[in-house]
């Protein structure tokens, strides 16, 4: 047997010769290293691989790492090191004393990032599968009024805990449900709560008086938001309203807003600026998307819901035709799956089937066809940048925040793994979603949900469906009647 057989027979049984020098040095210090946590564990080492790190110091290693920061670059095979909440460094064979966790056949990545999500709707998922936009308006903010503040609660927390499972680590709260101060505080606490990193979007309600808008983001400001270095950051979720703006920038909160008409923008054209997330955006006029990409005015597109309910064809060429990378976001649980991956492969489908219509059609000097990397950028970085977290968040860069997934790449649904963008958005779900770090912090290990009373969840979300549809006089079945 020649030397690259043995190498090739050791590896095969777990541990290489490298791995296997250096595990006999690191056991007496208590550290995991790759493939030789079994032998530890025999050991009687204090360390359990099948519990998730708790140290200040994490080493991901020999991942399949995409950091997406055009300066790293991506790598076939690399470590990436936790320390505390942020990410210390990325890069191959990285050599420190800390917990290990082993991420072979794994792809490590920022975590997905949603910039626009009705999570207060927690009660009502799977609700309205048929409906169309006007549905929505009807039966869904047709009953916020009869919303209590802990329904809002349990709602905004089960969503986030949603999109935690789904390899989701920041999330846009659109929180129209701001029936009262209790109605937003009680939201807030449902994102704290879930530890989800959130931009909490202050909007009105069902009964909100229109005068109430200036007191409460005060408030908030000064009683939820008084640190920016906090999971939890602030925004308004505006309508198109000059003073709604104008107080959102006295607070320095960032404004997102529903834009779905054509002329929408024309009133607050003088407005726009980066601060400005203007979401859907289907049916804009030319002078318009002038006014975006010149103002530098981001644009937030959920192309699954507004295909089926009725916005109109999802803006992304426009988008890119002028300039703008447009960030992603799931909008409405009451019938659309809280997950990214189904929101990339609409995206990629949709702006290829449009750009190759019209090449058959005979037309020359097309626009590019998007790539499948370029649509997990929309939902990591280009995200954080829409959320104003760019400088925390939405990359794997040394210095900031450690909000990081591991996805597994020995699923029958992916492997044998070609290419690691295109499983991403081609072949994996929410069931890859193996590890998530928000923080630093370990939220999701080994594809379960960590330190969830499961049981305390569904009792409350079951009775806050019951209160809402019995208060609303719906009728309850699992079958639709």
């Amino acid at each position: 047997m020649d030397n690259r057989q043995k190498e090739y027979q050791t590896k095969q049984e777990g541990i290489t010769r490298r791995n296997f020098l250096t595990g006999m040095s690191a056991l007496s210090a208590g550290i995991v290293v790759p493939g030789f946590a079994s032998a530890q564990s025999r050991s009687g080492s204090k360390t359990n691989p099948g519990e998730p790190p708790a140290g200040d110091r994490i080493l991901i290693k020999n991942g399949c790492v995409l950091t997406f920061d055009r300066d790293a670059g991506d790598f076939e095979r690399a470590d990436v090191l936790i320390e505390g909440s942020r990410i210390k460094e990325v890069g191959p064979e990285l050599d420190t004393e800390s917990e290990i966790i082993d991420a072979s056949d794994k792809i490590v990545m920022p975590g997905f990032v949603d910039t626009h999500r009705h999570m207060w709707q927690g009660a009502l998922r799977n609700i309205l599968p048929d409906g169309l936009l006007s549905d929505y308006v009807q039966q869904i903010l047709g009953i916020r009024r009869h919303y209590r503040p802990e329904d809002v609660y349990i709602g905004d927390l089960v969503s986030a805990l949603g999109a935690i499972n789904a390899g989701v680590t920041t999330v846009l709260d659109w929180s129209h449900i701001g029936n009262s101060p209790d109605h937003t505080d009680a939201a807030i606490e449902g994102l704290k709560e879930a530890g989800i990193r959130a931009v909490y979007g202050f909007g009105g309600g069902a009964v909100t008086p229109k005068n109430q808008f200036p007191e409460d983001i005060r408030r908030l400001r000064q009683s939820h938001f008084a640190s920016n270095d906090q999971l939890l950051t602030l925004a308004m979720a505006s309508g198109i309203s000059e003073t709604q703006w104008e107080m959102s920038r006295e607070v320095d909160a960032r404004i997102s807003v529903h834009v779905n008409g054509t002329g929408d923008l024309l009133p607050v054209a003088d407005l726009l600026g980066p601060d400005v997330t203007c979401i859907h955006c289907p049916n804009l006029l030319e002078e318009e998307w002038e006014l975006l990409a010149g103002s530098g005015a981001r644009v937030s597109i959920s192309a699954p819901i507004e295909m089926q309910m009725g916005h109109g064809i999802p803006p992304i060429q426009q988008a890119l035709d002028h300039g703008i990378k447009p960030s992603l976001s799931v909008d409405v649980e009451t019938q659309m799956p809280g997950d990214m991956f189904s929101q990339m492969l609409s995206i990629f489908t949709l702006q290829r089937m449009h750009v190759l219509a019209r090449e058959r059609n005979g037309e020359e000097n097309l626009p590019a066809l998007l790539t499948v990397r370029e649509v997990i950028e929309f939902a990591t970085r280009q995200g954080a940048i829409d959320n104003g977290l760019e400088q925390k968040t939405g990359t794997l860069s040394p210095g900031k925040k450690a909000d990081i997934i591991l996805l597994n790449m020995d699923r029958i649904n992916v492997m044998p793994v070609n290419n690691a963008y295109g499983a991403i958005v081609h072949g994996m779900d929410t069931g890859n979603v193996d590890t998530v770090f928000i923080d630093g912090k370990v939220k999701k290990w080994q594809g379960k949900l960590v330190d969830l009373n499961l049981d305390r969840v569904k009792r409350l979300i079951t009775a806050s469906q019951d209160y809402i549809l019995d208060s609303a006089g719906r009728s309850r079945s699992i079958l639709g009647r």
